[in-house]
């Protein structure tokens, strides 16, 4: 069992809801699950996808072939079909994509509609197609009652029937209608619920095990969300945690708690590296240990927040100081 789902459409669709609730659900049944999206810095508009990858053993990397392609516009459709796997299956809604596809790779999956008669509103299409997906896997929906809880928690009861009701119709509406079912069985689950975490929680929960009490830094995405995590944490562990005006005082914020004894940290991302230099250097001379955590970008400039490369890598490695990380220190 290995299957890869990669739900696309326009930011503001709501596909992350969709990719993060199979991830939660999917781990909470046992499977392993490895995750992945490509999003614009827009709010509304562009090209996204979100790629669950879904196996009954450890994973530690996606895959270019999928064989679930959730289209939630027309664009995903041309963009991606070209990169199913054998079986692979398109589920779409025809009134989405203003066309109906003929083939077996086509499930027309009419997304509004039934979130319409089920729910009463279009804004749960979302978890219609959750439950098309858990249709496919041959997964009851009630498995996603749970974590449609967590996910509407903000919500009444009321809101989160209605959604669950929508999962419904689109577990059913596969069951009844796709002709591919065979192609998508999963192993048994082991009933044993897994743990589903990301890479800034993975680094900052690191940091509060490894002892972390002070933490500088300037909001700057991707890198943000370790700051987000450590004040959360911050009563519970004794962790100092400030919002510096900019990258320079953060480093030397840091600098100056690890001169003193403290287990201080900084992170930052792309251009925000770049103004660290001069404390990067500062550390170097005086010999004070510091971790930073360089959340990668293109390269050490301001644009294309949301896409990574190995610019900053390069650059984290050599710096503009001497070749190499200077020694007592770590740059992650």
């Amino acid at each position: 069992m290995d299957y890869t789902i990669r739900i696309g459409g326009e930011a503001g669709q709501g596909l992350q809801t969709v990719g993060a609730a199979l991830a939660k659900v999917l781990s909470r049944q046992g499977y392993h699950v490895f995750t992945h999206q490509d999003y614009m810095s827009r709010v509304r508009g562009g090209h996204n996808f979100y790629q669950v990858r879904v196996s009954e053993k450890p994973l530690c990397a996606s895959k270019d072939r999928i064989h679930i392609l959730v289209a939630l516009d027309r664009d995903t459709i041309t963009i991606h079909q070209d990169a199913l796997a054998e079986h692979g299956i398109v589920l779409y809604d025809p009134a989405g994509a203003g066309e109906e596809f003929s083939g077996d790779r086509f499930m027309a999956t009419p997304f509004d509609r039934l979130a319409e008669e089920s729910g009463g509103s279009k804004i749960m299409a979302n978890s219609v197609a959750i439950g098309a997906v858990l249709g496919l896997f041959g997964l009851a929906p009630e498995i996603m009652q749970e974590v449609l809880a967590e996910f509407l928690s903000k919500k009444n009861e009321e809101i989160v029937r209605e959604n669950m009701r929508a999962v419904k119709a689109g577990h059913d509406h596969i069951r009844r209608n796709c002709k591919s079912l065979q192609h998508f069985t999963v192993c048994p689950s082991s009933g044993q619920r897994l743990m589903l975490i990301n890479g800034i929680q993975a680094v900052a929960a690191g940091a509060v095990m490894s002892g972390c009490k002070f933490y500088a830094a300037y909001p700057m995405t991707p890198s943000t969300g370790v700051m987000v995590y450590l004040a959360g944490k911050a009563a519970e562990f004794n962790i100092i945690v400030e919002q510096a005006e900019d990258e320079i005082s953060a480093i030397n914020m840091a600098l100056g708690a690890s001169y003193a004894g403290v287990r201080a940290m900084t992170g930052t991302s792309g251009g925000g590296f770049a103004l660290m230099t001069e404390g990067l250097s500062l550390a170097g001379m005086t010999e004070t240990p510091l971790v930073i955590m360089e959340g990668q970008r293109p390269g050490p400039a301001t644009g294309l927040p949301t896409r990574t490369e190995q610019g900053d890598l390069g650059r984290s490695r050599a710096g503009q100081s001497g070749p190499g990380i200077f020694r007592g220190q770590q740059s992650l």
